[in-house]
């Protein structure tokens, strides 16, 4: 049929894809099943769920991870490499034990027995085996509980460490550091740096350094931990940090902690003293039970109470051991002679001392029990005749008469050291305590005790200060004495004449041969103690009248030796010198002031049982009051005054410095049987020979020049 004149069928868009046909099956398929419909296919793929936030996500994630395992895989690989580097830095164990940098001095009294250190104290190695169990235990309860679980770092620990330090205000850092045994082994150790003099400044820099603080040395400690766990086993770094760890009082390492304060081995230490050790690691110094022993007590309550939570102690051992708290040994206890420890320490050589690289042991001529005599007697009159709230300062010297050193007090804080010692190192007037050396050059020159010498006003001219007139203390004139009375009662002017009509410079220089090596005054006041001298000097002087008139050298040491030899680097037999005056001007000079104590200024020196003999002397405006004398056994010297050279109030030399010379020999005499002065006493001549107040020699006296000064007695 023809399709001319047929109407052509209507365009219509079919609901599928374009040009597809409205119905009908396709072209070389099936019809569709009847009664089913076919979905039109898609030519687009259907957007996915979320859209593409999620898509974005995605991809920041698979950023993000590729990011982070490369960053944790260069962290991981630097932290191998900085502990494979520690670890191949690190020493044999036994290395390790004995770090000091300087060695110990151990100071033993006359009869042998410790009484102090002073250095860096080291007693010798321990292990973790072969310290006490309870001393391990304490350690590991208080430092790192968790010491045996660990790889050296605790992160458990650092996390509670950096709450604790946000909780209470402080920085993630300040505080509490979570710092497990294996890491405070490593700062102990430096990281195992040294000190080298020519890289750091000094040691205590050098220590400083090590003890920084910071994030990076804290990651560098962690480093250090991690290196040290995988080259030593947990008893070795246990060990190492026994050994190391510095304990107080001087002491490092357990073994002379344990030592040091109870006189016992680490080995021996019971559960309550071995908390008092544990707990000196937190704070060595402020804890040191030498310093502070109920502090020191409180500590160890503390770590006795995480022994018993942690299973180390039961209930009943902890109760008891809380019952009865660690105490120190007599020798700790005492803490005897610490001016005299420190006095040895700084009159000997560096290197044998202060700078010593070695153990070195010194025997000295301490006597503990004349040293607790001297402690006694001034806590004594200073508790019972100087008003509460003073602060004036006295010292006491208590030697034999060939110089050796029995006792020494530098002042009233007596169990302490490194503090100003006014026995030795004060340089204070000695006013009419000099005045022995005046009449002992004039007893040397062939004058006698009783020689007379005229007490009497006199006015000298000094150049260029003008006309000066000594007095005496009590401001009047006793008219013709003899020596012996112008000594016993401390008369300037005849002392005065006397050194100028010997000879000033003879008196110079009998003094300084006495061993008053300090500056001695030029003009005539040197007869009225116008010099500076210590109480040591002092005392050493009058100690060379006692032995016959020998100077003496003070002297504290009998013996040093390194610890373990038997050679000794030094040795000292005795501290008499060369002869001053004869034995016999000696002798009088002694009779002279044994009358000083018997009949003159120095009756409250008077000792109940013996014979006695010294002097007086208290400086211009009492601001210096002195008393030094002997026995046939002993020479003791005492000073007393203000630090500032305030004046003492109602103090000279025949007070309280001779009540506390008093109690200090009467103490020291106690299990002596009693012996007579070696004194020449005079016989009584027919007439007094005038030495002075004749015409001539009042006129020579009227010319004398150059007198600057008053003393007192």
């Amino acid at each position: 049929m023809s399709r001319k004149g047929r109407t052509p069928p209507r365009l219509t868009a079919t609901r599928g894809a374009p040009g597809r046909p409205r119905s009908g099956p396709a072209r070389g398929r099936a019809p569709d099943a009847p009664g089913k419909r076919k979905p039109a296919r898609r030519t687009t793929p259907p957007p996915r769920r979320g859209g593409p936030v999620r898509g974005a996500l995605r991809v920041v994630r698979r950023i993000v991870w590729g990011f982070v395992w490369r960053v944790s895989l260069v962290v991981a690989l630097m932290i191998a490499g900085g502990v494979a580097y520690y670890y191949s830095t690190l020493p044999a164990f036994e290395e390790l034990l004995d770090g000091r940098p300087r060695g110990s001095v151990t100071m033993l009294d006359r009869e042998g027995e410790i009484f102090a250190w002073r250095g860096a104290q080291f007693g010798g190695a321990v292990t973790a085996g072969s310290v006490s169990p309870h001393l391990r235990n304490a350690v590991i309860a208080t430092e790192d509980k968790r010491f045996h679980l660990h790889p050296g770092v605790d992160p458990i620990g650092i996390a509670g460490a950096i709450r604790i330090n946000l909780s209470e205000g402080r920085g993630p850092l300040e505080g509490h550091g979570g710092s497990t045994i294996t890491q405070q082994t490593a700062k102990l150790l430096c990281l195992g740096n040294r000190f080298d003099p020519a890289r750091h400044e000094s040691e205590r820099a050098f220590e400083a350094a090590c003890r920084e603080t910071t994030l990076w040395r804290k990651l560098r400690e962690a480093l250090y931990a991690l290196a040290m766990e995988i080259e030593y086993s947990k008893d070795e770094i246990l060990s190492i940090y026994l050994n190391r760890a510095y304990m107080g009082g001087g002491a490092y390492g357990a073994e002379a902690a344990a030592q040091r304060f109870f006189g016992k081995p680490a080995a021996l230490v019971d559960p309550a003293e071995a908390a008092m050790l544990a707990g000196l690691l937190t704070a060595p110094t402020a804890l040191a039970p030498t310093n502070n022993l109920q502090r020191s007590r409180d500590r160890a309550a503390v770590v006795l109470r995480l022994m018993e939570a942690q299973g180390y102690l039961t209930e009943a051992e902890a109760a008891a051991a809380r019952a009865e708290p660690a105490g120190l040994s007599d020798a700790a206890e005492a803490r005897a002679g610490g001016y005299f420890a420190d006095w040895l320490m700084a009159s000997t050589p560096e290197y044998l001392t202060r700078d010593t690289t070695e153990d070195v042991v010194i025997r000295t001529t301490l006597d503990r029990d004349i040293q607790r005599a001297a402690e006694e007697a001034l806590t004594q009159v200073f508790e019972e005749k100087v008003r509460e709230g003073s602060e004036a300062q006295a010292a006491i010297v208590v030697m034999s008469a060939d110089g050796a050193v029995r006792g020494m007090v530098g002042g009233r804080a007596l169990r302490v050291s490194g503090v100003f010692n006014r026995a030795t190192q004060a340089e204070r007037q000695t006013g009419s305590a000099f005045k022995p050396f005046v009449y002992a050059t004039a007893l040397e020159l062939g004058w006698t005790p009783g020689d007379v010498v005229v007490d009497e006003p006199i006015t000298l001219d000094i150049p260029g200060s003008g006309p000066w007139s000594p007095t005496n203390y009590t401001d009047d004139f006793a008219g013709p004495v003899t020596l012996t009375e112008a000594l016993a009662r401390s008369l300037n002017i005849p002392a005065v004449k006397v050194s100028e009509r010997v000879g000033r410079e003879k008196v110079r220089r009998v003094a300084a041969d006495f061993g008053l090596e300090s500056d001695l005054a030029a003009g005539p006041a040197l007869a009225l103690g116008a010099s500076e001298s210590t109480l040591l000097e002092m005392t050493g002087a009058y100690a060379g009248i006692l032995n016959g008139g020998s100077s003496v050298a003070p002297y504290g040491i009998t013996d040093l030796r390194l610890k373990g030899d038997d050679t000794a680097l030094l040795d000292n037999s005795g501290g008499i010198g060369e002869r001053v005056i004869r034995e016999a001007a000696a002798r009088q000079l002694i009779y002279m002031m044994e009358k000083v104590v018997s009949e003159g200024t120095g009756g409250r020196a008077r000792l109940p049982d013996r014979e006695a003999a010294g002097k007086t002397g208290t400086t211009q405006a009492a601001r210096d009051a002195w008393f030094v004398g002997f026995t046939a056994d002993y020479v003791a010297g005492v000073w007393m005054g203000y630090d500032d050279n305030t004046p003492l109030t109602g103090v000279t030399g025949g007070g309280l410095p001779a009540e506390i010379w008093r109690e200090t020999m009467a103490r020291v005499h106690a299990d002596l049987p009693p012996r007579p002065l070696p004194m020449l006493r005079p016989a009584p001549p027919a007439e007094p020979r005038a030495r002075s107040g004749s015409p001539a020699e009042t006129v020579l006296d009227r010319v004398l020049q150059e007198l600057v000064g008053g003393g007192r007695r």
